[in-house]
Formats: structure tokens, sequence, C-alpha cells
């Protein structure tokens, strides 16, 4: 019994220390995101600027002011129509809207790995103090311990029955993207 008393709590702590090293890699990670974000909308800002200016110039006739188009031509082919630039910065806005939408999924799946580990933190606390309470003989709890262990049970279910409903949500996002 003085083993498995030790065991108990150490594999808890050790469980604790493995959320926390998922808790700050993921921290890490939304932050990532949240600086790719900023790029993808200052290339997206700078791609339709070249592309307002580009339809611009059309407007304007074939002395027009087409230039805006000339910082980008560098990846383009050598001599590159206007309708040609057109298109290939219309694919490259495209390429970051996907890139975009690609960064938004990570981060709702990101987020919704956080509350299952706050959840599998609450569920852990709990799960010792129902231990606490149930390594006491039944004879020798007080009518306050008993109303306690209760209470403590229905929160450790109810919060089994929110873990069940993140995975739900998790399981219903994956087959929705199939």
């Amino acid at each position: 019994l003085a083993t498995w008393t030790r065991l108990l709590p150490r594999r808890a702590r050790e469980a604790q220390m493995k959320r926390f090293c998922r808790a700050q890699a993921i921290q890490r990670r939304l932050e990532e995101i949240e600086v790719t974000f900023g790029e993808l909308e200052q290339q997206g800002i700078k791609l339709e600027k070249l592309l307002r200016e580009e339809s611009g110039g059309d407007r304007a006739g074939p002395g027009g002011t087409g230039g805006a188009g000339r910082p980008m031509a560098a990846h383009a082919a050598p001599a590159a129509s206007p309708a040609e630039l057109r298109t290939q910065w219309m694919n490259q806005l495209l390429y970051l809207v996907q890139k975009k939408n690609s960064l938004v999924c990570e981060e709702s799946d990101l987020m919704i790995t956080v509350q299952e580990l706050k959840l599998e933190e609450q569920q852990s606390r709990l799960d010792q103090q129902l231990r606490r309470f149930m390594s006491k003989e039944e004879a020798q709890k007080t009518p306050a311990e008993r109303a306690a262990e209760q209470e403590t049970l229905a929160r450790l279910l109810a919060v089994v029955d929110q873990r069940n409903a993140l995975i739900h949500v998790q399981e219903e996002r994956r087959l929705s993207e199939l």
C-alpha cells in the first residue's frame, strides 16, 4: 500500500509536467501562427495594391501607369504581359488565402487541444481528491465528507462529459474536412 500511495502522486506529477510542456509548445505555435498571419496579411496587401494599380493602368489607356507591377515582375517571366502578371498575382493571392485558411484551422485545433489539456488537469485533480475520499473507510466518514465525495464525483463526471464533447467536436471537424 505504501508503494501505491507514493506511485500515484508521482505519476500525477509526471502527467502534469507533460501537460505543461504540451501547453508551452502549443503557446509557441500559436505565437508563430500569429506572426505568419501578419506576414500573409502584408503580402496580401501588396498583391491587392499591385492588382488595383495594374487595373487602373489598363483603364488609363496605352499610356497608363502600369509601372506598379515592376517590383513583382522580377519574379515573373522576363517579358510577362500585364495579363500574365495579373494572373500570376491572382494565383499568389489565392495561395495566400489558402495558407491563411489552413492556419485558421490549425489555430482552431490548437485551441481545442488547450481546452482538452485544461480538462485533463481538472480531471486529474478531481481524481486525486476522489481517491483520498475513497481511501477512508465508509463507516469513518462524516456526512460532510460523504457529501464532498459525491460532489467531487459529480464534478469528475461533468469533466469527463466535457472531454467527450471536445473529442466529438474534433472528430466531426476531421470528418467534414475529408
